[in-house]
C-alpha cells in the first residue's frame, strides 16, 4: 500500500511540473507532499513493529527469581546451592508438573 502511494505521489509530481496552472500546480504539490510523508511513515511504522519483541518471550518474575539465586549461588561458589537452585523453569501456571516417566 505505500509503495502505490508514492506511485501516485510521484505521478501529482509529474502533473505539477508540467502544468501550466499554478492553482493546479500548488494542490498537486501539496497532495503529493502529503501522500510521500503518510508513505514514509507507514514505512517506518512497518519497520518499528516487525523489529519489536514479542511479549510472551519476556521473563516472568520467579523465572527471574530463580535465575538470579542460580548466578549468586555460582559467584558465591557454592556447588550444592546452585543444584539446589538448578531445580528446573517455575511453570508459568503456578502449578506443579507432573513428573515424568
Amino acid at each position: 500500500m505505500p509503495w502505490l502511494l508514492l506511485a501516485i505521489a510521484a505521478a501529482l509530481l509529474a502533473v505539477a511540473l508540467t502544468s501550466t496552472s499554478m492553482a493546479i500546480m500548488v494542490v498537486c504539490m501539496l497532495v503529493s507532499l502529503g501522500l510521500t510523508v503518510f508513505s514514509v511513515m507507514i514505512l517506518i511504522a512497518d519497520r518499528v513493529g516487525s523489529a519489536s519483541r514479542s511479549e510472551t518471550l519476556l521473563i516472568d518474575p520467579q523465572e527471574l527469581r530463580r535465575l538470579r539465586e542460580l548466578a549468586e549461588a555460582r559467584r558465591n561458589g557454592t556447588a550444592g546451592a546452585a543444584v539446589a537452585a538448578d531445580a528446573g523453569p517455575v511453570p508459568l501456571t503456578g502449578q506443579p508438573e507432573p513428573p515424568q516417566s
